[in-house]
Order: structure tokens, then C-alpha cells, then sequence
């Protein structure tokens, strides 16, 4: 390998928007659509791949903006291109969907590392584990009794996940006799023996919260995510002290001190780490140190195919998210995903970098 072949020659982005299997909604939003913004970093011979789930907005902001900033770089040096492409967004303001952005280059940036040496990801960041656990997650405020019994069936059924997600916090918040009625349903889907998540999406107050968890008492809610708005740090450690579930959130992370503050609030029980939000993997494991320091766990928050080498490499590790809308669009697009049977998922040992190939020719159709 000469210099000039690992120097990095271009960014090329993709954008594909992908309907949803049937419509899907939250506590606080509804869609029928999933956009991926693509990225393949080339140095010399050599190709990696990341992505984002943000608006085709980011793809511009990459191409007009970020791929100026890192061009030319060693291909190796990928904490220079971090600091480089921080810089770069500086007056675009750093948190938000220039975070998208960058994620989706940092993914890319440390996969082409790994596929120039030839090692797996997981190999070159260094395991932690053989294994990654997940919880199925998905559960939407759309589906009716049929379809939310299906969907949970199918992950601790066929797949064995011993972990489920539904969504609640039907109507911000205005329809707690649905909730409480979906979470009743939920646990009669699963059994006894299943850890039950739920999710609010920001939906309540913090005494509404207090008192949808207590009138579900006997459906033994093992995890409750956002609560509150993500943003109510004294919400959601109000509602931290009133339960037993674990109160966990973080997902729109996309700066350290995002980080720093909910820890240094006392707000979570477990901190939420999204790959391709946060900074990519380089700001995935600043933000695991971070909550080390509080004694804290990470999970990682959805795009489950981007995270698995990640997510090994982290000793602080808990779960991750196996998102129903993501997993089908990474199965959709890439070779080589990961098989969560048993409620775990292996890095592969096989395959340099993050173990993927991009089958543009079946992504091609939903390409913007």
C-alpha cells in the first residue's frame, strides 16, 4: 500500500426512501416512509459503508459541505477526519443533522479502515464479546390487536428475543385507557416470562408517566424509554426516582454534552447511544466512557446492523435495539445481517469491516 492509495478520494452519497410495511406512529409522531442517506468512502481500491436514517437534506449537507473538509485525508486517520468535519459544521451548529451527517461518514470512515487491513470491525476496535444482546422493538400506536400480537409472537416465538418494545403514549398522552389496554395486550402476547419495554416518545408529563406505570403494576414494565421529552431532564429524573422500571433515553444525541448533561442529571438508569447519530463510532465510544464515569450503562438506539461491531467492542454494554422499520430496510439492502435468534447477534468473523455488502441493484428502486 502506497500513501496516495489510502488517501481519500471521494464520498459518494445515496439517498432511498422506503415505505413502512404497514403505517407506523409513536406517542408523538406517525410516517409511512424511511429514509436512508448512504455513504461510501473509497480510498484506493477500497470501499466503506454507513449510513443514517435522517431527511435528504443530509445527503446534501455531506456532499456540499463534510466531503470538502475530510478529501485527501489518510484513510487510517479517522479521528483527524472527526475533528476535521466538527470544525467543518461549526456555523452549520454541530448538534442536530449535521450529527446525522457525520455519523454516517465516521460509520464509513472506520469500515474502510477495516477493510484495507482486512480485519473484521469488530477485530480492529477490539471485542469486549462474543455476542450482542437485543430486544425486539416496534410495537406502533398503529396496529391494531392483531398485528401488535403478531409482530411479538414473531420475536419471541420463531426468534426467541426473551425482550419486547411497544410503543404507548397513544395521542400525546390524551389516551391512557389505550395504553394501559396495549400494554395489558402486550403481556398477554408474550407471557409471563418476557421483559417488557415500553416507550412514550417524549408522549407524557411526569406524573402522568408515575401513574401509567402504576396502574400497569401486574404487567411488570421492566423498562420505560422517554417518559417524558428527552429535553425535561427534570422530568425524567422525577420519574427515575417514582418507578422501579429502568427510565432510559439519549437517542437524539449528537454531541458529547448532550451526554454529559442527562448522566450529570441523574436522569437515566441507562443511556441511550444511536451510531448513527451520536458522531458515528468515534463519538459512540466517548459517549460510553461518559457514562462509565456515572456508572452507567449504554444501549444502542436503532440502525442494529451498523451498531453490532460497536456495540462489542463496549465493556458498558447492555442492549440493542432491534427496530423492526431499520432491520427490514438493512435486510432489504445488504448482504450479510445479522440473525438475532436467542435474543443475540454475532459480529462476523468472516467478512472484513462491518461484514455488509450494499446490493445497490435492490436498493436502486426506492432511490431519490
Amino acid at each position: 500500500m502506497t500513501d496516495q492509495s489510502l488517501r481519500l478520494s471521494s464520498l459518494d452519497v445515496s439517498a432511498y426512501t422506503v415505505p413502512t410495511s404497514a403505517p407506523e406512529g409513536d406517542g408523538t409522531f406517525a410516517w409511512d416512509v424511511t429514509t436512508m442517506v448512504l455513504v461510501q468512502a473509497r480510498a484506493g481500491a477500497w470501499t466503506g459503508i454507513g449510513w443514517t436514517y435522517a431527511p435528504t437534506a443530509c445527503a446534501a449537507l455531506i456532499r456540499d459541505t463534510l466531503q470538502p473538509a475530510i478529501t485527501g485525508l489518510n484513510a487510517f486517520d479517522v479521528p483527524a477526519a472527526a475533528e476535521a468535519m466538527s470544525r467543518t459544521v461549526r456555523n452549520a451548529s454541530r448538534p442536530g443533522l449535521a450529527g446525522y451527517a457525520i455519523s454516517a461518514i465516521d460509520c464509513a470512515l472506520w469500515d474502510l479502515k477495516a477493510r484495507i487491513l482486512g480485519l473484521p470491525l469488530h477485530r480492529l476496535l477490539g471485542a469486549a464479546r462474543a455476542e450482542v444482546e437485543v430486544y425486539g422493538s416496534g410495537g406502533f400506536t398503529t396496529y391494531s390487536e392483531a398485528q401488535l400480537r403478531s409482530q411479538l409472537e414473531g420475536w419471541t416465538g420463531p426468534q426467541q428475543i426473551p425482550r419486547v418494545k411497544i410503543k404507548i403514549g397513544q395521542d400525546r398522552g390524551s389516551n391512557l385507557s389505550r395504553d394501559l389496554v396495549r400494554i395489558r395486550q402486550a403481556r398477554d402476547a408474550v407471557g409471563p416470562h418476557v421483559q417488557l419495554f415500553v416507550d412514550a416518545n417524549g408522549a407524557y408529563t411526569a406524573k402522568q408517566a408515575v401513574r401509567v406505570f402504576e396502574a400497569a403494576a401486574e404487567e411488570d414494565i421492566a423498562w420505560f424509554e422517554e417518559p417524558v421529552s428527552s429535553d425535561h431532564l427534570d422530568g425524567l429524573r422525577h420519574v427515575r426516582r417514582s418507578i422501579s422500571a429502568d427510565v432510559a433515553a439519549g437517542e437524539y444525541g449528537t454531541d458529547l454534552f448532550y451526554f454529559q448533561r442527562m448522566c450529570d442529571a441523574g436522569a437515566v438508569d441507562c443511556l441511550q447511544v444511536d451510531v448513527s447519530r451520536c458522531g458515528g463510532i468515534t463519538q459512540w465510544f466517548r459517549a460510553a466512557a461518559v457514562a462509565a464515569a456515572y456508572g452507567l450503562e449504554i444501549s444502542g438506539h436503532c440502525a442494529p446492523n451498523l451498531t453490532i461491531p460497536a456495540a462489542a467492542g463496549t465493556v458498558n454494554f447492555r442492549h440493542l435495539e432491534w427496530f423492526h422499520d431499520h432491520v427490514r430496510i438493512e435486510d432489504m439492502f445488504f448482504e450479510g445481517t445479522g440473525d438475532p435468534r436467542g435474543g443475540s447477534v454475532r459480529p462476523d468473523d468472516d467478512r472484513p469491516g462491518n461484514g455488509l455488502i450494499f446490493r445497490a441493484q435492490d436498493a436502486e428502486k426506492y432511490r431519490i
